[in-house]
């Protein structure tokens, strides 16, 4: 599994570019499953989840090949439409394949998601809004038959405004007959990110980045050459680095708007902060200001995403700071690691609101990264420690961040993996 060893103490200082984001690379490469000509994609992060999603398309069909941080799949000649189960349970956003490979051949077979244990996150809005279509789903040891004769175009409302439901529904409803309505959709940037790319693709899809999406179905869809969005969260954590580390550093190539629910609590914290076009600018206070609430929402709200790096930047805040996880009631995994190095977090009966006392200093040990967010904030709390601290299961990690040990050293952190 690896692990960090994390020597801290160091301040981050330095300019890094943020590269392409995690949660919009996943859809848009099940996406590419209905174009039956070549997609070309650049900006593509060389994590682990997207190394899944590859083996994905090539398990069904489709010609990959990687060259940097370009992927030029051809997915002309797919010959199969059921999608293995082994990278499926390793990686619970693989259900978006499900809407893509409905879309286009109108049968599909795929077992149940897995990946990061952060509650139940249910499946039922997918499965519901592909019933909607038209397709008829049944269960068959641990797999998921769907199948439909023709898709056809419906309001669909989500009883919550699901990212993965909202994507899959795009990508199933792009061959649709007549018009699909997505109403409570889900906001995120990566959303757009997904329209703009099935648009750049011959898709007739507007709307997203707000409550109502609007797919016209199309009859065929062309080659297309895209630039994958920067990814917010990966900009978020190195901000959050810096301020902890009493720090300064700018982040480039971002999209600043799409973190203002970051930033605004940064400067909270005490932190200075200056936006550009398509950089941030951070410089951290001698010592951070604890958040008297701070409340996880889908977007634009604050990122149920950056909820542990926060958690490690209110540990060593000045006060008392209340966080209150929102969306994945299995979040919170990683406060026994954090009180191991010292933190003051008590986690109430609900298992969703943390209240915390920052400390002057946390106390380097061994800890346990247990999912992606919380095995990077307990990375960040190495940086802030005294002493020696090892995080352990490092591939937890390495499903969202492209070699996170690299991009802090060459800003000053003494951290390797091994």
């Amino acid at each position: 599994m690896g692990e960090y060893l994390i020597k801290g103490g160091n301040k981050i200082i330095g300019e890094i570019d943020i590269c392409g984001a995690k949660n919009s690379i996943l859809p848009i490469l099940a996406s590419v499953v209905l174009n039956e000509n070549e997609s070309i994609i650049h900006n593509v992060p060389k994590i682990s989840d997207t190394f899944v999603a590859i083996d994905i398309l090539k398990s069904i069909g489709c010609k990959v090949e990687l060259k940097g941080s370009t992927i030029i799949v051809n997915s002309k000649d797919i010959n199969n439409i059921e999608v293995p189960a082994g990278p499926v349970r390793e990686m619970r956003s693989s259900i978006i394949f499900l809407g893509g490979i409905l879309g286009r051949f109108k049968k599909v077979k795929i077992s149940y998601p897995g990946g990061c244990e952060l509650g139940a996150r249910p499946i039922d809005f997918h499965i519901k809004a592909m019933r909607q279509l038209g397709a008829t789903i049944t269960e068959e040891q641990g797999f998921l038959m769907c199948e439909a004769k023709k898709l056809i175009g419906t309001r669909i409302n989500l009883d919550f405004p699901s990212v993965g439901a909202t994507q899959n529904i795009m990508l199933a409803a792009v061959f649709a007959k007549g018009e699909t309505i997505i109403s409570n959709a889900a906001k995120e940037p990566e959303i757009v990110d997904l329209q703009n790319f099935l648009n750049a693709m011959g898709a007739s899809i507007k709307g997203a980045g707000t409550d109502m999406v609007v797919i016209s179905g199309v009859q065929k869809l062309k080659a297309v050459e895209y630039k994958i969005m920067p990814d917010r969260i990966i900009a978020g954590t190195y901000l959050v680095a810096t301020s902890i580390t009493n720090g300064e550093i700018l982040v480039k190539d971002v999209i600043p708007e799409h973190l203002n629910a970051i930033t605004s609590k940064l400067i909270e914290t005490g932190c200075d902060i200056k936006t550009f076009e398509n950089s941030i600018w951070l410089k951290a206070p001698e010592r951070l200001r604890a958040i008297h609430r701070l409340k996880t929402y889908p977007y634009p709200g604050f990122p149920t995403d950056m909820g542990p790096q926060f958690m490690t930047l209110l540990s060593i805040a000045n006060g008392n700071s209340i966080v209150e996880e929102t969306i994945f009631e299995g979040r919170n995994k990683h406060i026994s690691e954090f009180m191991r190095m010292g933190a003051n977090i008590v986690l109430l009966k609900d298992g969703m609101t943390s209240l915390i006392t920052g400390v002057k200093n946390l106390n380097g040990t061994t800890v346990m990264a247990k999912d992606l967010r919380g095995g990077a904030s307990l990375v960040l709390a190495g940086l802030c420690a005294e002493g020696e601290t090892i995080v352990q299961n490092a591939s937890f990690v390495e499903r969202g961040y492209e070699h996170i040990e690299k991009d802090l050293k060459k800003l000053g952190a003494n951290i390797v993996l091994r």
